[in-house]
């Protein structure tokens, strides 16, 4: 708890609307979340700065600093640029153009959340420049990057999601793009689909295991959230018989697919009752 808290009191003031709750269970597990809960307590959130020359982009979210450290933008993914025999995605040229001409030789301010790095060893961040533009924002905002939350880190997750519920109403990047056409789940073909899909189906059956909960879309479609990530969510049978989309990755999954959802921003519709 100690080094979370530490690594969070790096988060700077830019932070508004966006308050990180923390909170322990009964065996001991550590929680968070960016909604109260029971027993939960508001996570002290203090300034620190810092300003480093962009060397390299790499891709639509990942950049070298000058320092040598790889950076991985939070909250948003783009496209796939080629490289290793995979071909480029759609978009994904884009992306890397945009934020190369944003940010090559330019000095950017780092904001940290609650994990400072990814199991890649790239340094996780929120990205501002000179004069104080939020690049992961902005990324979401032309429609060249999807919201993707990774918890703990939920800062800026309320104006990243707005940002890219009017991205997707202008049709705007991605968004007017087949290749990130919504694919109904019952119709989702054999050799599956590559890099961020979206699917959509109506809910019909919630179902357990002890690791996760399922969202039956059909025989060949689950979507799955761990059960440790539910403080997050809205009840889930509120999704039962309602028609909604949810957006990752798929997974293989006994002869068919699933896919990981780890954040509410990930599941659009409406989920009341």
């Amino acid at each position: 708890m100690r080094r979370i808290v530490s690594l969070l009191l790096l988060c700077l003031a830019y932070w508004v609307n966006a308050e990180i709750y923390g909170w322990q269970d009964g065996a001991g597990n550590k929680h968070y979340s960016d909604r109260p809960a029971a027993a939960a307590k508001v996570l002290d959130i203090k300034p620190g700065y810092g300003f480093y020359r962009v060397k390299k982009v790499f891709d639509g979210d990942t950049l070298m600093l000058e320092d040598g450290r790889k950076v991985r933008l939070l909250g948003v993914n783009t496209p796939e640029v080629e490289h290793r025999n995979q071909p480029e995605q759609a978009g994904g040229e884009e992306a890397k153009r945009w934020l190369a001409a944003k940010l090559q030789n330019r000095k950017v301010r780092l904001e940290s959340d609650a994990e400072a790095a990814d199991k890649y060893g790239r340094t996780l961040a929120h990205v501002f420049t000179d004069q104080k533009e939020h690049i992961n924002l902005q990324l979401v905002e032309q429609g060249l990057a999807a919201v993707n939350i990774y918890p703990p880190n939920l800062l800026y997750v309320d104006r990243l999601v707005d940002a890219e519920r009017r991205a997707e109403k202008a049709r705007l990047g991605i968004w007017r793009k087949s290749e990130y056409e919504p694919i109904p789940a019952d119709r989702l073909p054999a050799s599956g689909h590559p890099g961020w899909t979206r699917v959509t189906g109506r809910v019909v059956d919630l179902r357990g295991s002890r690791k996760f909960v399922y969202l039956k879309f059909s025989d060949k479609f689950e979507a799955r959230i761990e059960k440790r990530g539910l403080p997050m969510f809205p009840d889930l049978s509120r999704y039962l018989g309602r028609s909604v989309e949810v957006r990752g990755w798929l997974n293989k999954y006994k002869g068919g697919y699933s896919m990981l959802i780890r954040h509410p921003s990930a599941i659009v519709g409406d989920s009341r009752s």
